[in-house]
């Protein structure tokens, strides 16, 4: 007998991205973007999440939106400018990942893979994930990472697995891991996942309903979940020096010391070195940046700065 689910083609799985969070961390750019909107080189961080969906196969996505919602609608619009399908449900309350997942079921008929709209992944492999998923006896893959570092670990979740390879437990924050695998908000889930979406208890930890309190349930129901090891890094969106630091960072990853990009102007006698300087902004006479990161149509003050972040009309100091 041939399993279903390995017939299936890659089209047949939905896309699916969490950018409902206000983010108040990274205030005060949360007050004028949505953090999933925030720009990542030269585009915003959804449309990085949009496009590895699409080299999957996968056109039709499913974005969760909730602060500065109509931001993400209008920027992104249908996605037909970018090849998908998108459509748009909102969460009225942010009360956790699970319950964010939870608006999906009068919404969504397949399978479906699930990114963290807040999170900057670099992957390697990311069909694996699917191929994953096809195997017989499995309902969910988990998007993991070995995490050498301990803080990191606690600061995300854990992944244990039973001899056979299959995940048997997930802790949220584990004060005291027991593995070195990293759960990096990024998942495969069938539909009965939302079975256990339903049984999810609100949290004593951060009074939400935590995706990882899903998960542990779909295990104990007896679901087959399995780690897929496709992260090589997980950069999330926290706070200011987080955003500074990502964008210098793909900027070095895409083999530029210096990024301006088109309709960004410098004056001569201005400066920018390691810098991203995002379109239409401008850096004045006088004005001598380093490490700095200049978001679209910004105006420089004169000055000399070091790794600070230029946005509505904010000098915004990662020092």
């Amino acid at each position: 007998m041939v399993n279903s689910k390995q017939s299936n083609k890659r089209s047949d799985l939905e896309g699916v991205i969490l950018a409902a969070g206000k983010g108040t961390r990274i205030q005060p750019f949360s007050d004028h973007y949505p953090k999933p909107l925030l720009p990542v080189f030269d585009r915003p961080l959804l449309l990085w999440q949009v496009e590895a969906m699409r080299e999957l196969g996968i056109y039709d996505i499913l974005i969760v939106v909730g602060h500065l919602g109509h931001r993400v609608v209008e920027s992104l619009g249908d996605g037909s400018k970018y090849g998908v399908n998108i459509r748009y449900v909102e969460q009225q309350e942010t009360l956790g990942i699970a319950h964010a997942v939870g608006q999906l079921e009068p919404h969504i008929t397949r399978p479906f893979l699930l990114f963290l709209g807040d999170i900057f992944f670099e992957t390697r492999n990311l069909a694996s994930m699917i191929e994953a998923y096809e195997r017989p006896g499995v309902d969910g893959v988990l998007a993991v990472k070995v995490e050498p570092d301990r803080e990191a670990m606690r600061r995300n979740f854990s992944v244990e697995l039973n001899d056979e390879g299959f995940v048997k437990r997930v802790v949220e924050k584990p004060r005291h891991p027991r593995t070195n695998l990293k759960g990096c908000g990024l998942y495969l889930f069938d539909l009965e996942i939302f079975d256990a979406v339903r049984a999810t208890p609100r949290t004593a930890l951060r009074d939400e309903y935590e995706l990882t309190h899903t998960i542990q349930i779909f295990v104990s129901d007896g679901h087959g979940v399995v780690p897929a090891e496709v992260v090589e890094r997980d950069l999330n969106l926290s706070n200011p020096p987080d955003l500074l630091d990502l964008n210098l960072h793909v900027m070095r990853r895409e083999g530029h010391d210096c990024y301006v990009a088109e309709g960004a102007t410098i004056d001569p006698e201005g400066s920018v070195e390691g810098c991203v300087v995002m379109r239409g902004a401008h850096v004045p006479a006088g004005a001598h940046l380093v490490e700095c990161l200049v978001l679209p149509d910004e105006r420089v003050p004169v000055g000399r700065f070091r790794r600070t972040i230029f946005a509505s009309g904010l000098e915004v100091s990662c020092l």
